[in-house]
């Protein structure tokens, strides 16, 4: 139900066991980490470039407006979901730093189960901001004053966005589909009896040995010399007893 760690070992949620050292190295070579700093700096740059540059005083008036066909509802959008994207990419950081010190399985699923969820939901939320951005840029009419180059790049790392945020999409299932790996406990079972063997194997009889006794033969002689009880008196001494 789990994948392996970079190491072989036994991992849970795609991290290896709770323990060890964080390792810096290690974290910064993870593909997941690479493709969530892109994510980071992608969507740095739709909303910088469209709240550095992206509104625009038209010459015939005053206010100002959203460079893509003065649709201030696509700038608002688009900053929106970069601001969001750009902290979340942040805040999940953080939790693949610490997802290798969660000790209960069932943090870790619900960390994994988060980063899927929101993944998803900004990969469609890229995908509907890029066609928003590209058909309003495609009916702006031309204008000296509309910073094109932010425009454009701000298309451009939209539709970027949508791959990056759908590779960690790709990442998050893989790891909740994974989930805890089988970890082979040492359990005590009870043997089956062999039918074939007398006895079992840990009582098993040795050789065994009979005494052999050599009867001892008696004369008739020698069992009528001897007594059957023989007593065991004092020698008389001098003294005889009172009588009365």
């Amino acid at each position: 139900m789990e994948e392996r760690d970079g190491g072989g070992g036994v991992s849970a949620y795609g991290v290896a066991l709770a323990g060890g050292s964080f390792d810096f190295q290690k974290f910064m070579r993870q593909p997941q980490t690479i493709v969530r700093l892109l994510s980071w700096v992608f969507a740095m740059v739709v909303f910088a470039c469209i709240t550095n540059e992206g509104y625009i005083n038209s010459s015939h008036n005053d206010e100002t407006k959203c460079m893509f066909n003065h649709n201030d509802s696509a700038c608002s959008y688009a900053v929106g979901i970069g601001v969001i994207a750009f902290l979340a990419c942040m805040g999940f950081l953080v939790l693949d730093v610490y997802l290798p010190y969660m000790s209960n399985a069932q943090e870790r699923k619900f960390v994994v189960m988060a980063d899927l969820g929101f993944s998803g939901v900004w990969t469609f939320l890229w995908f509907v901001c890029f066609c928003l951005l590209a058909s309003q840029w495609a009916r702006t009419l031309y204008d000296s004053s509309i910073p094109e180059d932010a425009a454009r790049a701000s298309i451009a790392f939209s539709f970027f966005s949508i791959a990056t945020w759908g590779i960690l999409t790709f990442f998050a299932f893989d790891r909740f589909r994974h989930g805890v790996n089988d970890v082979a406990i040492p359990t005590y079972t009870e043997p089956l009896p062999d039918t074939h063997t007398p006895y079992p194997p840990t009582y098993a009889p040795t050789s065994y040995l009979p005494t052999t006794y050599t009867p001892t033969t008696y004369s008739v002689d020698e069992i009528n010399q001897q007594p059957p009880f023989t007593q065991n008196l004092p020698p008389k001494g001098d003294y005889d007893p009172p009588t009365y």
